[in-house]
């Protein structure tokens, strides 16, 4: 699948004002759930046309962020597909639907200008000054 999914997170980021999934998931009326969930970090569930994310209430503030923006990218992009995030395994999976996740919120969660602005940094030490784990920069554009 080829979109720019740069671009789209720009154009959300833009229209809505925000970064912050939760508050885009409330601007385009996507429920979400924050409860007990198991093993499992979150997932985007749709069912007869409702879009609904589930948010596991065991994480970290940074994770829920993570994981939501996650979510966010399987309910913008893959609208009509059932997705589940489980820790540690997704940022490592090679679906191109996961990919895609993992690249919307990259894109939504770390900003051009925090790279731009610490030109000397490696991906490990931006993706902690941002907050998250260092695996979303493999994710992240740079251009």
């Amino acid at each position: 699948m080829n979109r720019d999914i740069k671009k789209i997170v720009l154009s959300l980021i833009k229209k809505y004002n925000t970064q912050n999934p939760f508050r885009l998931a409330d601007s385009l009326k996507i429920e979400y759930i924050i409860g007990s969930i198991g093993k499992c970090s979150g997932c985007y569930l749709y069912l007869k046309r409702h879009r609904c994310i589930f948010i596991n209430e065991d994480l970290s503030d940074s994770e829920m962020q993570l994981v939501m923006a996650h979510e966010l990218g399987h309910a913008i992009l893959h609208r009509t597909e059932n997705c589940y995030f489980i820790r540690n395994k997704t940022f490592l999976s090679t679906a191109w639907i996961e990919r895609e996740a993992n690249t919307f919120a990259a894109e939504l969660l770390i900003p051009d200008s925090l790279i731009f602005e610490n030109p000397g940094m490696t991906k490990n030490q931006l993706a902690r000054l941002a907050g998250y784990n260092e695996k979303i920069m493999d994710f992240k554009s740079l251009n």
